[in-house]
């Protein structure tokens, strides 16, 4: 029979491996982000994933300190995505799509007839 202690092993063990997947994949996008808000969505999301990286390893060892550590983590993280994005919308540098523009409206604004 498989005891409960070897099921909470087995689960945090895989939810470290995944959780490390998802932080180098989350590392890469902060590295290649083609745009600033893109980088500050995968510093948030680096934030999350330490958060919960911390409450494995709380589970995994008992150490109920860690639980206290990953609270404070997530407070930091929300101030500084706040403040990041306060940033970025004072700098003036989100784009947002444009709609695409009709054929002959180039035409018309320029003066030309039609």
């Amino acid at each position: 029979m498989i005891t409960p202690a070897a099921i909470v092993a087995a689960a945090s063990s895989a939810a470290l491996v995944i959780l490390g997947l998802a932080l180098i994949l989350t590392v890469w996008r902060v590295v290649a982000g083609p745009t600033l808000p893109d980088r500050i969505l995968a510093l948030d999301m680096l934030t999350g994933i330490s958060i919960g990286l911390i409450a494995v390893i709380a589970v995994k060892t008992g150490f109920s300190l860690y639980i206290d550590i990953a609270i404070s983590l997530g407070l930091v993280g929300f101030l500084a995505t706040v403040a990041f994005a306060r940033f970025v919308l004072s700098r003036g540098n989100f784009k947002s799509p444009a709609p695409p523009a009709k054929a002959g409206a180039k035409r018309r604004h320029a003066g030309g007839k039609k």
